[in-house]
Order: structure tokens, then C-alpha cells, then sequence
């Protein structure tokens, strides 16, 4: 029964309704108030007769238009004619009994001159100006409706019912949108939701520690800081982790986006900001936590388009004012998180604003297990699901990602029936992830599959001859996504990558290609990918790491992003770099051929095999060449280990 209750729609008042009556009043005392809406109109011969028998006793004549007739008292109670006048339920005394349009007024006039002369009649006549109600309504009406329009289009721009402070009203428009978070709204997430991260939440920990025990920092002279920058590649726990910091801290926590402080209107981005840090220093300490703060904390005077009055420059004014301007002496620190550090204002990031910056990286190994671990809680996983191994072939993978691994395993083995899921399911759903979704009803000719088949054999031989290439986990030539085949890679987890491992890697990249030209000595179209990731290889490799002789010990990249649209060295070095690009990327793919050549054979039988299965595994590589004779011992392989995909596109 109670449950009932709960659901049946509450009855709310709606502030609109008050308009309703009110205009009702105004129409219903305008009707009432009118002397001319209970009168009735009379004719030519009916004015006369009533004008003979001396039963007026004024004429009102309205907008030189209308008359209004007004009885006389002894008449309206003696005469028999009027007592259906009387009894009407408009009737009201003092009021006009009849209205009469007379026509052209100077006639009106002199007939009612001519009529007092004639029949000695006492009445009297007079003239009056009147506007009508619905008149005054419909010549108002266009403003009132522009009214509506923009008070409409206003609210619709503010965001109408929303964020704290009434940001949904329009003379609300100025006030902060920040979500309060308090001991009324407590946040569930804690720093034991949040795995691995354990630098960046030893940090946000000592935050929350100001906080809870100022005194402690206080007392030996030091200050608390008053701000922390959270930065990282995207899905990384950013946000999380600020979500763990309202749900340690105790304080109040103030959560808003930096797009909430952009408004089409001048000077509502300072104002709401103002707005904020007053709430903010009205509950103090507390804690401020902004979003992608990249959307309001862009560098000043950089591609501006606007002109100088530029309002988004005016909110991060504003906002660097109240983190450190003069007289902001208050507990309330700023957590703020971005993946954009690079564009940030220098003057956002000095200390005394964000006085620490809190990388939070991609999880490595150890984290990527913790990850797993809470991420599997809520599903149902049969008993060969192997978290360690599932680590292992997930590199690269954010917080973020993982999540959607363990959720497409869970979707994976319910499309199949099953009751749980199972190891295979989440290897499904890694391929699915970084691949791209399986597509076995695609068409394919038989030659352009035999090409395929030698491409990937290709990729598989030379990556298993050389010694710093990555292992090879999987080989297929079933098309999934862009790709119409696809290699999968075990690779060690590198701290610094030296000269010979970037060389093997890129050499076995170009092995698809190589492979082509060594058994149909013709090239196609299918290794795009493959020379776009050697070709920023080699560039990385000249340009920026300076692990090339000739161009020598140099670097043009600038981390600051600065050099956009400067190159910063001149049209000779520019043709030494292209020919030095140029013979890398050439000389791996004349190794690559070589290698190949040297194990055709083998070459010939994978391939078939990978026609015949389409799917092949390390252990199919094994019985065809052998164990590699560079392999690392197990052990060493099980505690830095990678994967990547190399795929064979068509474009």
C-alpha cells in the first residue's frame, strides 16, 4: 500500500496558475464596472418614443459615436416596460438602461435641441472619451507578446531549472551552477573505490588532511595550498578521484564543469564565479572542484577572434582573482582536472594557485589488476577468468576502458546464454575493444584473401625473427572493423626505447608489405596503417628523439605547443630530415624482404594455415618456426608484458 503512494504523482503548484484568477478578477470587474454591459440597444423609433415621454434624464454621449440613456428614477419604478430591465442580472443602479448609435453627431445633437424645445423635456446630454478593456488589451497585445518571446528565449539560454542558486531563472542568471555536496548529499565514493592511483591519492589524501587537521600544518608556519590540478589522458580517474575527495573530506564540496561558467551574455561568467567562491567562503573550509577547466582557463591572448572584451578572458580573470588575488584569505581550496595542461594560462597554473599538479597516468601492470578487481564485483564470472593475464593484455588501457572491457565480456557472454562469463569472454571482448567488431559475412575474393593471408604472414615471421620485436599472441584474416585482417602483440613494458627496439619494431611492421612484393612482386593499398605508424616512427625518431647521425642531437618538438604554425628549421635541414625519414622507413622494408626470403617456407605454410583456419595462435607459430631463440624466461615475460594490434587496412 505504501508503495503505492510513493509512485502516485504528487500534486505541485505551478507558479503560472496565479496569472489565471488574476485576469479573470480584472475581466470579470471590468464587465461588472461597465455602466454600458447591462444596457440595451434600441432603435430610431424606440430612442424617440422613450425622448417624447420624457423618461430621460441624461444623455452620455461615448467617443462621439454612442449614446449612452440614462432613466429616470420614478420612471424605472412606475413604468412597466422597464421592469424587465431591472430584473436582469447585470442590472445596476446609476447605470445606463439603453445604448444607441445615433450616426453623425451634429444630427444628434440638434435633434436633441429640438426635442427639449418641443416637448419641454428636462434631460441633459454630455460627451466622454472612453477606451475599451479588450480595446487596451489588443493595441498592447505585440509587446506583450515580444515580452513573452524574449522572457522565453532568456530562460530557455539560462538553462531554465537549472544548477544551485536558481541558475534556471533569468534575473538568476549571474549565480553559480556549482552542485553542493554536503552532510544533506554525502557522496558514496571513497579512496577504496578508487585502485591503484596511489601517487595522486597520496596527494588529494593530504588535501583532505588540511582540511580535516589544519592546525597540524598551521602550527610549525606553513599554509594550507590553496589549489591542486589533476592532469591526464583522458578515462584516467580524474574525475573519480575528486568524487573520493567529497566523499573523505567532510567539508563542503562544490562540483561544477568549466563550460558552466560560459554564457552568451557579457560579464555572467565573472559573475557566477564570484558567485561560486561567496558560497563557497560562506561554508568554508570547503572545497571547489572544476571540471575540464580547460573550457574557461585557455592562455590569454592566443587565437582570440573576439577582440579584446572577450568573456571568456574576463571569467578566468576573475577566477584567478579569487584563487590569489589581493584579500583572499580563506579555507576553501580548488581542485580542478584537464587532459589539456599544455594550453592552460601560465598564470592559472603559478604556485599559489594550483600549487601542486597531480599527473594521473594510464595504470600500469599492478594497477590495471586492481582495476579489474573492482570493476568485476557486480558480475558473475566462472572460475577460469584469470584477472593477472587479462592485466597483460590490456596495455594502454585506461580506467575508463576497462570498465567497458569488463562490461562488453559481460554483454558478450549474455548474447551467448551463458550463466557467466567466462575468460574467453573478456579475450572477446578485448578483440572487440581494439579491434573493432568481427565481420564474417563480409565479401572477399579468393585472391584478395590470399593477399591478405600473406600480409599478416608477413607481419607474423619478421616480428618472430627479430629479437626486440614484440611477440606475436594471435594472427586473423577475418575482417573486423576497418581492418580486413589483424595481428595481436605481446609487447615488454618499456620505461626508454632504445634505437635497435624502435628498428625491429618498425621492420616487422613493414613486413606485410614486404611479403607482398616478395610472392606477388606487387604492392596494394592494404598497408596504409602500417606506413603511417613507421612513417611517425622514423619522424619521432630524427625529429624529436635525435636518434638519427646525420641531423644529429637535436629536438624540434616543443612541449608547449608553441610551434604550430612555426617550423622551426630551415628548407635544407627540412630535405635532410625527409631523406633521412626516407632511408629508415626504406632500408627496414629491404630487411624485412631479406627476412623473408631467407624463410619462405615457413612463410608459404603459414599462410596456408591462415587460409585454412583463418584464426591462428603462438602455439601454431611455435610448431612452424620454432621457439624464438632470443625468448626471455617466463617468469621475466609474465611481469612485463604488452599487447598491440597491427592491422591490415584498406583505405
Amino acid at each position: 500500500m505504501s508503495e503505492k503512494k510513493k509512485n502516485n504523482p504528487k500534486f505541485t503548484l505551478n507558479s503560472y496558475w496565479i496569472y489565471v484568477p488574476i485576469i479573470l478578477f480584472f475581466v470579470t470587474l471590468h464587465f461588472f464596472s461597465s455602466g454600458s454591459f447591462a444596457s440595451k440597444r434600441i432603435s430610431s423609433n424606440q430612442f424617440n418614443e422613450i425622448l417624447k415621454e420624457n423618461d430621460i434624464e441624461k444623455v452620455m454621449i461615448i467617443n462621439n459615436s454612442v449614446a449612452e440613456i440614462y432613466i429616470k428614477k420614478d420612471a424605472l419604478e412606475n413604468k412597466e416596460k422597464y421592469e424587465k430591465i431591472k430584473k436582469s442580472a447585470f442590472y445596476r443602479k446609476g447605470a445606463p438602461v439603453y445604448e444607441y448609435n445615433f450616426g453623425d453627431l451634429q444630427n444628434f445633437e440638434n435633434k436633441l435641441n429640438k426635442a427639449k424645445e418641443e416637448y419641454n423635456l428636462s434631460l441633459d446630454y454630455d460627451h466622454e472619451e472612453k477606451t475599451s478593456f479588450f480595446e487596451t488589451i489588443i493595441s498592447i497585445l505585440p509587446f506583450i507578446v515580444l515580452i513573452l518571446i524574449w522572457l522565453f528565449f532568456m530562460r530557455r539560454m539560462s538553462g531554465a531549472g537549472g544548477g544551485a542558486g536558481g541558475g534556471g531563472q533569468i534575473f538568476n542568471i549571474g549565480k553559480s551552477r556549482a552542485k553542493l555536496f554536503d552532510e544533506n548529499t554525502k557522496v558514496k565514493t571513497t579512496f577504496k573505490n578508487v585502485a591503484g592511483l596511489e601517487g595522486a591519492k597520496e596527494e588529494v589524501q593530504e588535501i583532505v588532511d588540511f582540511l580535516k587537521n589544519p592546525e597540524k600544518y598551521t602550527k610549525l608556519g606553513g599554509k594550507i595550498p590553496k589549489g591542486a590540478l589533476l592532469v591526464g589522458p583522458p578515462g584516467t580517474g580524474k574525475t573519480l578521484l575528486a568524487k573520493a575527495v567529497a566523499g573523505e573530506a567532510g567539508v563542503p564540496f562544490f562540483s561544477l564543469s568549466g563550460s558552466d561558467f560560459v554564457e552568451m551574455f557579457v560579464g555572467v561568467g565573472a559573475s557566477r564565479v564570484r558567485d561560486l567562491f561567496k558560497q563557497a567562503k560562506q561554508k568554508s573550509p570547503s572545497i571547489i572542484f572544476i571540471d575540464e577547466i580547460d573550457a574557461i582557463g585557455r592562455a590569454r591572448g592566443k587565437n582570440s577572434m573576439t577582440g579584446g572584451n572577450d568573456e571568456r578572458e574576463n571569467t578566468l580573470n576573475q577566477l584567478l582573482t579569487e584563487m590569489d588575488g589581493f584579500g583572499t584569505e580563506s579555507n576553501v581550496i580548488v581542485l580542478a582536472a584537464t587532459n589539456r595542461a599544455e594550453i592552460l594560462d601560465k598564470a592559472l597554473m603559478r604556485a599559489g594557485r594550483f600549487d601542486r599538479q597531480i599527473y594521473v597516468d594510464l595504470p600500469d601492470l599492478h594497477e590495471r589488476r586492481e582495476i579489474f578487481e573492482v570493476h568485476i564485483k557486480p558480475l558473475k564470472l566462472a572460475d577460469d577468468v584469470n584477472l593477472e593475464f587479462l592485466a597483460q593484455q590490456t596495455p594502454g588501457f585506461s580506467g575508463a576502458d576497462i570498465a567497458n572491457l569488463c562490461n562488453e565480456a559481460a554483454l558478450i557472454a549474455a548474447r551467448n546464454n551463458k550463466t557467466a562469463i567466462h575468460h574467453q569472454d573478456f579475450l572477446d571482448a578485448v578483440d572487440r575493444i581494439v579491434g573493432g567488431l568481427e565481420k564474417k559475412n563480409k565479401v572477399i575474393t579468393p585472391k584478395e584473401k590470399k593477399v591478405i593471408a600473406y600480409h599478416e604472414a608477413g607481419h607474423a615471421t619478421v616480428s618472430w625473427m627479430l629479437k626486440y620485436a614484440a611477440p606475436l599472441v594471435k594472427v586473423t584474416i577475418v575482417p573486423r572493423g576497418q581492418s580486413l585482417g589483424a595481428a595481436w602483440y605481446l609487447p615488454e613494458e618499456r620505461k626508454i626505447v632504445q634505437t635497435e627496439q624502435m628498428l625491429d619494431e618498425m621492420c616487422a611492421t613493414m613486413g606485410g608489405r614486404a611479403a607482398e612484393k616478395l610472392i606477388f612482386d606487387k604492392i596494394s593499398t592494404g598497408a596504409l596503417s602500417d606506413l603511417e605508424k613507421v612513417t611517425k616512427q622514423a619522424r619521432a625518431m630524427v625529429t624529436v628523439y635525435g636518434l638519427n647521425e646525420e641531423v644529429g642531437n637535436v629536438t624540434y618538438y616543443d612541449s608547449s605547443g608553441n610551434d604550430s604554425f612555426v617550423k622551426p628549421y630551415s628548407e635544407e635541414t627540412a630535405k635532410v630530415i625527409d631523406e633521412e625519414i626516407s632511408k629508415i622507413i626504406e632500408g627496414q622494408y629491404i630487411r624485412a624482404i631479406e627476412i623473408l626470403d631467407q624463410n619462405r617456407d615457413k612463410l608459404d605454410v603459414l599462410a596456408q594455415k591462415l587460409l585454412e583456419k583463418e584464426v591462428i595462435f603462438k602455439d601454431d607459430l611455435i610448431e612452424i618456426f620454432g621457439k624464438r631463440p632470443f625468448e626471455k624466461d617466463d617468469k621475466e615475460e609474465d611481469t612485463s608484458s604488452e599487447q598491440e594490434t597491427g592491422a591490415f587496412d584498406i583505405s
